[in-house]
Formats: structure tokens, sequence, C-alpha cells
């Protein structure tokens, strides 16, 4: 019965795909850049021209689609609306990158102010000034979207943008790989999305893909088995992947080399309408999609700047309904309702001047907990209170800092690194689910610190990002936090997940991140702790939107591993990227709690 579902699934996305690229006709065109560099590009043009539409840009490294007159895409991503509307769709392989000439650079560096060449804005111009030259029914206006990395190019493409880019929407976007998204959180590095991506991704053209022999082990024992960071290259890749070495592994502190990669402080220059995309429990680029649009907002302020954030992994709202995922029912079909009433909507509104499509709320915001679509004036929303929730004795969470100063220890063990999944023995890869997953595992275990409040008696809103300021001890000279916040549904629910899970007690994460304790007061020049002394760790989680509901506890889960998705800390002071397996040490890690060094959450509470 599943392999009939699968196939019968995969034919209507067959059908559906045919359906959309019906009545287009397909030009292809390697347009030149200003440095004399060609682009492969091809354009799905309508075959009714009697009317002059948008087009619609995608640069991406991720290949363009099928090169060939006769070859058509298996379809055009998006609402349905944007093909019976007969828009014109443009896909790019940017430098480097497969049908394209040139040189592919991670998330190239912008020109400085006066500076001549290259860069990512001056691609995308040169690009749009072409299309409108040389695609046939075109309207005259231009607007680029993308999802991931083809977000980090739609973003970038407004930066002094051609005067034809009406509209841009940067979707869960890569924007700064070593504050927030995919490659570090907080100076700690993601190691098995980013080698797992390097293997796909950042192999150089014409290089075979080196082919690593897992032996059927789980994730968390191939990692361990490798063992320090210096091995990675010495056992599998072998210099295959010279960004490995000679990028990831030489820049271990937010040096020039971060700093001249982070976009989002380069979006300035921009005039036309942003929309900004993303997803709460977006395991790449939840952070990429706030930064741009509050940076986007800043530096830009006479632009029209949106924000939509809903209950989706990454890139969910571009395809199927996203009613459920994982144990979680949103109770509607969020999905659709942002490709049709959001994203749809924007575009006519700005390329084709249908103002009867009214603007988007500034900031629309999916609030889970509830399961309702908020608008608000700005993000995050105003009207916000400060509630302080501290880590107490007899590992309870409480409103009111406690006098009585008590403590909570645990070892933390790099040879036993806590995991990051509850089926860390059998999982293989990194689910999209961990970002929700149920925390009960992790709440028996030794090398987890777990506090939890009372059933609340009333809802409990909260919005934006999640303050921690934790007072703590270690027997290293360095460590890793790992903060998780989540909610315990009630003991007595009669609840039951779209996976028949009863939801009973059910601990559900809601937000959880990383940071490298030698980062704590500067990402460029760390700093080691002194043994014992208590030493202040302070950060931010991601910003929410949701509600604690009544009879629901708030639990908080402190850690300082999160293995394999965060590579080990060898609880000394030291340049991660050159340890040695002889580095790694115990250490125990103590949480002070109450009295002069009070441990607390600090969240912004929206009323009822």
């Amino acid at each position: 019965m599943r392999r009939t579902c699968l196939v019968l699934g995969l034919l209507a996305v067959a059908v559906f795909a045919s359906a959309q690229t019906e009545g287009y006709t397909k030009l292809e065109f390697r347009i030149p850049m200003r440095d004399g560099v060609k682009l492969y590009t091809q354009v799905f043009v309508p075959r009714d021209v009697s009317v002059d539409h948008p087009i619609l840009l995608e640069r991406t490294p991720y290949s363009a689609g099928p090169v060939g007159r006769g070859i058509m895409r298996r379809g055009f991503g998006g609402s349905p609306s944007l093909v019976s509307r007969g828009y014109i769709f443009a896909y790019q392989d940017v430098r480097g990158r497969f049908a394209s000439e040139g040189v592919f650079v991670n998330n190239r560096p912008q020109l400085k102010p006066g500076e001549k060449g290259i860069d990512e804005s001056t691609d995308a111009y040169d690009t749009i000034d072409f299309l409108l030259q040389n695609v046939p029914s075109n309207n005259g206006n231009v607007g680029i979207w993308g999802v991931s990395y083809p977000g980090f190019y739609a973003a970038l493409a407004g930066v002094n943008g051609h005067p034809a880019l009406r509209a841009i929407s940067p979707q869960a976007p890569v924007s700064d790989w070593f504050n927030g998204d995919d490659v570090h959180h907080n100076g700690a590095f993601f190691l098995q999305d980013t080698f797992e991506f390097g293997l796909a991704h950042h192999v150089p053209r014409g290089t075979p893909t080196p082919l690593i022999d897992r032996n059927d082990k789980s994730a968390y024992q191939f990692y361990l088995d490798i063992g320090a960071l210096p091995n990675f290259d010495a056992k599998l890749l072998k210099g295959r992947i010279p960004y490995w070495n000679d990028e990831l592994m030489a820049n271990e502190t937010r040096n020039e080399y971060w700093k001249a990669r982070a976009m989002p402080p380069q979006l300035r220059g921009i005039s036309a309408a942003v929309l900004h995309v993303g997803g709460w429990f977006d395991a790449e680029n939840l952070y990429g999609a706030l930064q741009t649009y509050t940076h986007a907002e800043r530096q830009n302020p006479n632009i029209d700047n949106f924000l939509v954030m809903g209950p989706w992994w990454h890139g969910m709202w571009s395809f199927g309904d996203g009613r459920f995922f994982g144990d979680l029912d949103f109770e509607e079909n969020t999905s659709t309702f942002f490709r049709e009433e959001v994203e749809f909507r924007f575009f006519e509104r700005y390329l084709r001047g249908q103002l009867s499509n009214s603007a988007p709320s500034e900031a629309l915001a999916f609030e889970t907990g509830t399961n309702s679509w908020r608008s608000y004036a700005s993000w995050p929303p105003p009207g916000l209170t400060s509630v302080d929730v501290f880590l107490g004795e007899g590992r309870r969470l409480a409103y009111n800092a406690p006098e009585k100063a008590s403590k909570t220890s645990y070892v933390n063990d790099p040879a036993a690194p806590t995991p990051y999944v509850a089926n860390w023995l059998t999982s293989r890869k990194r689910p999209i689910e961990y970002m929700i997953a149920d925390q009960t595992h992790f709440s028996t275990r030794a090398d987890v610190a777990t506090y939890v409040s009372e059933p609340l008696t009333e809802n409990m809103r909260v919005a934006g990002p999640i303050e921690v300021d934790l007072w703590v001890t270690t027997t290293g000279t360095d460590a890793d936090f790992i903060v998780k916040v989540i909610d315990v549904w009630p003991k007595r629910s009669t609840e039951v997940s779209p996976r028949r899970v009863a939801m009973a007690n059910y601990q559900q994460l809601l937000r959880g991140d990383v940071i490298r304790g030698k980062f704590r007061n500067s990402f460029e020049k760390p700093e080691p702790f002194v043994p014992g002394v208590p030493t202040k760790v302070s950060f931010k989680l991601q910003d929410v939107l949701h509600n604690f509901r009544v009879g629901h506890s708030l639990m908080v889960q402190i850690q300082s591993s999160w293995f394999p998705l965060v590579d080990r800390n060898p609880n000394i002071f030291t340049n991660i990227r050159r340890a040695t397996d002889q580095d790694f040490q115990k250490a125990t890690i103590t949480t002070l709690e109450g009295g002069e060094h009070a441990s607390r959450l600090r969240f912004q509470r929206l009323p009822n």
C-alpha cells in the first residue's frame, strides 16, 4: 500500500509539472556579464504572446535545469496562479556552476563602494538588462525569488539593483555562515550538515565526488569514529574538497573571511519591494529570513519590506499543502495559503501593478500552539513585555529569582557525546524534524540538566528572540552550551498526532541552539574559561511566536554536546580545527541557580 501511494504521489507531481510547462516555449541564452563571462540561462515564455507579462528570475548554484531547447523543466514552483497568469520564468546557473562559465565562489563578497569588478549584484543587473532586451512579450518588470542559496542571490540582486527589478523574495536565504545558519551557530561548527553539504556542493567542477564508505553505521557512530576535525581530510577527503581545508578549517573565528561573506549588512541601496520568507522550524536558514528582513528594514527605510514566518521546515512553503509536520497538525493548509494568498498577490501587485492585491502585512507570522496567523506592524511585534524564567533548586523553573543559591552538575564526555536525536543508534541522516522532536529521551539522561515549571494556569504568548543568561562553571577551559526550550503537553492530554502518537506528556522542542563558550564575549577574540570560576554565558535563541497553553508546562534543557549536529568541543581552549584525538577530555559542567549567580531565560510576552 505504501509503495502504491508513493507511485501515485509521483504521478501526481509529474502530471502537475506537465500541466505547468504546457503552453510554454523554452529559450536558452548564454548571457555575457560585464567582464565577458557568459552565464547559462533558460527562459520559459508563454506561447500566447498577445499580452505582455513579468519575468520571474531565479539564480541558482544547484542547476538551472536540463540543457537543451526541447527538454522542459518538471515545473516552475510557486503558485499555479503564476502559470495561469502567464508569468515568464527564467533560471540561471551562477558563475562557475553547471553550464555557466567563470569561477564559483561561496558567498561571494560584495564589491566595496567605488570598487571595480563583479559581484552577485552586478551579475543580476547584467542578467536583467539582457532579459528585458531579448525575451519577447515581457512587460518591463522583473521579480527575483529563491529558496536557500537562491534566496541569497535574490537578496543581493536588490543591492543597487536594476531599475526594472520591482519585487524580490529571499526565502530562507543563506545569510551568515558564521553567526547563525548552515555552517556555524554562535561560533559552534555544524559538522553533520556542513560535511554532507560539502560532499554534494563543494567538489570542484570536473572532480569526482569522494566516495565515503559508511559501513552502514549510524551518523553518530560514523562521525565519532572519524575523530578530530583534521581527520576528515586525512581519512576521507584527501584534499579533494579544497573548500574544506582552505576555507572552513582555516577560519575558526569570525575574521575578515567570514565578515566579508555576511550578506545582511550588505543589503543597502534597495529600491524594490521585498518579501522575506522563513519557517519557524527551518534547520538551515531560520536565521537568514529574520536577519535579511531586519537589515533590509533598517538600511532601506523607504522600501516596502515584508516578513512572513510560517510553521515550516526548510522550503516547506513552496510545495504541498503544509497541514502537517511530524507530530504537529496545524489545522489548515499553511503552504497553500502562503503561495496563493501572499506570494502570488505580492508579485501581482508589484510586477503587474494590480493594486487591488493589497500589500501584505509588514509581518505575517503563524502562532504555533494555537495554530493561527497573526499580523503585526513590525517584527518583533510592538507591545512586548519581558518575562524572566529562572533556573531553580530541584531542577524547577521559577518566575522569581530564587534567593537561595544552588547548582546542577553533569559530566560532558567527548568520547560519548550527548546526541541530538533520540534514535541516535540508528539515525543515518539529519532529520528535518529534529527542531520539533519529542525531547522525553533527553530528560532522563545524566549529561542533560532538565528544568520544568508547574503547569500553566493561563496562556503564555511569547514572540521574538529568547535571551539566555547562564552562570556556569567548568573543570575545563572551554565548553559548548546547548539550551532548549520545550513545550510539555499535559499528562492527561487526549490529543493524538497525525502519526497516531499520543501527545500526553509530549515534550515538544520549540527552540534550541548552541554557543561555543570561548566566544561568549567576542566571536573575533575567543577567551578561555578559568576552571571552577563562575562565568556568565549570554546569547539569544532564534525568534519564536508561540502560545504555551493552559495546562502545558515550560521545560528548559541544558547540555554541552549535540552530536553529530555540532562538532565535539574537547573541553580545552584550543583551535578545534587543529585539535588531535588526544586533546579531548571529560569536563564537569555546572549551572548555577539563584543568589548572586541566578541563571535565567528572558521571554518577550504578548498580551493574551
